[in-house]
């Protein structure tokens, strides 16, 4: 079910954005169709109209899809947008929910591309290598890992568990961050000690092969509206070795009462 859900997402998301071709919404989405992106409404006359005017307002849009990570029902897209040519555009992560056959529920989270970045790496690219994914690689041995560190860094606060659950050269595509195991756990080391409160709601994570994306919550403190996060790890004999992450502060209002999780 999940290649199916991945080339029926695939073709969708290009006919969409790429072709401006709106006959895919009453083909493969729903008629109950569920958006989380607050600044769209519900239903498939809100998304045709959501498009119509996107593409409207940037028609030399070009993107590219640096990968697809499907489980179960939900597939994610993990993609880099330029609105308009010159641009450093944005990093884009949409996912997905597929029943028989039709997308019935949509979340993203959207974020700029900075001028520069720390370690020197962009937002989207695959560093370690080899750039394709082993096929005999285990999802469930994938999530396994990336559970344990993130149980680990948010129930105990043990930075350590960078020590068991990754391994160098660990790459690095958040902006702030540095390359490396021992950056990591400097970064997390310095948020606890920042944000003693700091927290992570996981919604879902989805793992495929030797990726895991996890959709959170993130909030500084109690009283922070905080904001929608995905993380994607790489996990290569069982340490991860690259991460990327997608960050978008919630907003105060929003077009629809689903919230963006």
């Amino acid at each position: 079910m999940s290649t199916e859900n991945k080339e029926l997402v695939v073709h969708f998301y290009n006919e969409l954005f790429a072709n401006g071709n709106l006959d895919v919404i009453d083909k493969y989405v729903g008629e109950e169709y569920i958006q989380h992106n607050p600044w769209a409404p519900n239903g498939t006359e809100a998304l045709r109209g959501f498009v119509t005017g996107f593409r409207k307002r940037y028609p030399d849009l070009q993107y590219e899809v640096a990968r697809v990570i499907a489980e179960d029902d939900l597939v994610l897209l993990h993609s880099h947008a330029v609105g308009e040519p010159g641009t450093k555009g944005q990093v884009v992560v949409d996912i997905f929910r597929v029943r028989d056959g039709k997308i019935v529920e949509h979340w993203d989270v959207i974020q700029d591309v900075p001028d520069s970045t720390a370690s020197g790496n962009d937002l989207h690219s695959t560093l370690s290598a080899p750039a394709s994914q082993s096929p005999d690689a285990s999802s469930a041995a994938s999530k396994e890992v990336v559970s344990a560190l993130l149980d680990a860094l948010l129930t105990d606060r043990d930075v350590s568990a960078w020590d068991r659950y990754a391994a160098d050269p660990y790459y690095a595509h958040n902006p702030k961050n540095l390359n490396g195991v021992a950056a990591a756990k400097e970064a997390f080391t310095s948020a606890f000690a920042a944000f003693p409160d700091l927290r992570m709601d996981i919604k879902r994570i989805i793992a495929d092969g030797e990726y895991v994306a996890v959709h959170h919550t993130f909030q500084m403190n109690a009283d922070d509206r905080g904001a929608a996060v995905v993380d994607i790890f790489r996990v290569q004999n069982g340490k991860i070795v690259e991460h990327w992450d997608v960050f978008q502060p919630v907003p105060e209002k929003s077009a629809n009462d689903n919230t963006m999780f």
